[in-house]
């Protein structure tokens, strides 16, 4: 009886580990901005996610995504070619960029926010993802950041012009999970 009281003090005593996720099915990445003021979409087809994540456990969470760049497609054959080129991706000499947090916050309710780092074309800086998590057999991330593509050296040049493309590109993301 003894051994059994302190084996069960003991499991109620130990660490709550976060859950290990990866994306399932149903996931999405996109950005959006504007050219010459008119709206423009994308996505990132291929992109991969792994989580790890409890609420009650904020500081074990991390949060990586690869994206892979040649896979950007806003469904406009010129836009695409120029988006993959030099002067936006350069996916050639960079084929991926990759987001990844290791500190989160909680923002109230089930709304967090990571502070991550963002890594495209060699540069690396800080970008931030304020998300909803959805729990349940097939939990949800959907989230949203913005991204200023002049400080990666994307659109630079000619593309430079904040006139023609902002600085500033929206980000959206609904990662569903399932347990890794």
């Amino acid at each position: 009886m003894r051994k059994t009281l302190l084996l069960a003090l003991a499991l109620l005593c130990a660490p709550a580990w976060a859950a290990d996720y990866v994306q399932a099915p149903g996931s999405n990445l996109t950005f959006a901005g504007t050219y010459q003021g008119e709206v423009f979409t994308g996505k990132f087809p291929g992109f991969v996610t792994a989580f790890r994540f409890d609420p009650k456990q904020l500081a074990a969470s991390k949060l990586q995504v690869v994206i892979p760049l040649a896979t950007a497609a806003t469904s406009n054959a010129d836009y695409d070619g120029e988006l993959r080129g030099g002067s936006f991706f350069d996916a050639a000499r960079f084929p991926r960029a990759t987001y990844i947090a290791t500190t989160f916050r909680a923002l109230g309710g089930n709304r967090y926010a990571a502070d991550g780092t963002l890594t495209l074309r060699g540069i690396s800086k800080p970008v931030v993802l304020e998300f909803t998590w959805t729990p349940g057999a097939a939990p949800v991330l959907s989230g949203k950041a913005t991204v200023k593509r002049l400080a990666f050296g994307v659109g630079g040049g000619d593309w430079a012009d904040t006139a023609l493309i902002p600085d500033a590109i929206a980000i959206s993301t609904k990662v569903v999970f399932k347990a890794k």
